[in-house]
């Protein structure tokens, strides 16, 4: 199978020797997004709320990229600076993704590039064998 770099303007660039998304056949990875806004490049203010809904636009441009939907997720892991604010991720959460909803974990770490409060990474497949 071929690997294929996916890549777009409309969510951060890679700032570092990784992709936004990798392809290789059905299935997709995409790097971990942070709530950074793309055409300003900074991080958007509001809290958990409004950078949980950032960084899953961010992700959901990236898919868009490689021609996939939020509907093909099949597993998400989220990263928050605090684990006290999962109610509130997760019901922006809730908002992009629908029955059967992706697998995921989610963990607290001490901190995250930039700041931010959340970052958020998935695996997609696409079509039947």
């Amino acid at each position: 199978m071929i690997k294929e770099e996916i890549k777009t303007d409309k969510a951060p660039l890679a700032i570092g020797p990784y992709s936004q998304g990798v392809r290789i056949g059905r299935f997709l990875f995409l790097s971990g997004q942070i709530p950074v806004e793309p055409a300003s490049g900074m991080v958007v203010e509001g809290g958990i709320t409004a950078q949980t809904r950032q960084v899953l636009k961010n992700l959901q441009s990236v898919l868009n990229e490689a021609g996939f939907r939020l509907k093909d997720v099949v597993k998400t892991t989220v990263f928050l600076k605090d684990l006290s604010c999962f109610a509130d991720m997760n019901g922006v959460y809730g908002e992009f993704f629908s029955a059967p909803f992706p697998a995921r974990a989610t963990v607290e770490v001490s901190a995250l590039p930039k700041g931010v409060e959340v970052e958020i990474d998935a695996i997609a497949v696409v079509g039947d064998e």
